[in-house]
């Protein structure tokens, strides 16, 4: 596992699965977080990827398995995320064939919504270490 998802893991709480497999978390990125660091200097903004790495690490802990990325199907990011800013991710199923699904997400930074993206990816058939 690389550093990256190690603290993103860190970040997140209040992991929950609620009706239809829709999962919300919530995540705070402190200053010190590895993203941030060159993005940007003196004003850190959360790179569109670690929203994407967030939804992923939340996929994992629900299935307690290796989730990997297929592909990026659709991502519209409205508004930046900075450090010691909590926000909350929503992710639901929205088809799934086999160990591969299509998963939608939403970012909110209070009660704005500031990302959404839809990602196919694939399910593992080993436990994470």
């Amino acid at each position: 596992m690389s550093e990256l998802m190690r603290q993103i893991e860190q970040c997140m709480c209040n992991l929950v699965e609620g009706p239809d497999d829709e999962l919300t978390a919530r995540f705070l990125f402190p200053t010190g977080f590895i993203g941030f660091q060159g993005h940007f200097p003196g004003r850190p903004v959360l790179p569109a990827v670690c929203n994407i790495q967030a939804a992923i690490a939340m996929l994992e802990a629900w299935k307690e398995t290796d989730v990997s990325l297929d592909e990026i199907i659709s991502a519209k990011f409205a508004a930046p995320i900075g450090d010691d800013e909590e926000v909350l991710l929503r992710c639901s199923v929205a088809s799934k064939d086999g160990r591969r699904a299509v998963v939608k997400t939403t970012v909110e930074k209070g009660s704005a919504s500031v990302a959404r993206f839809k990602l196919r990816v694939t399910f593992g058939g080993q436990g994470r270490a």
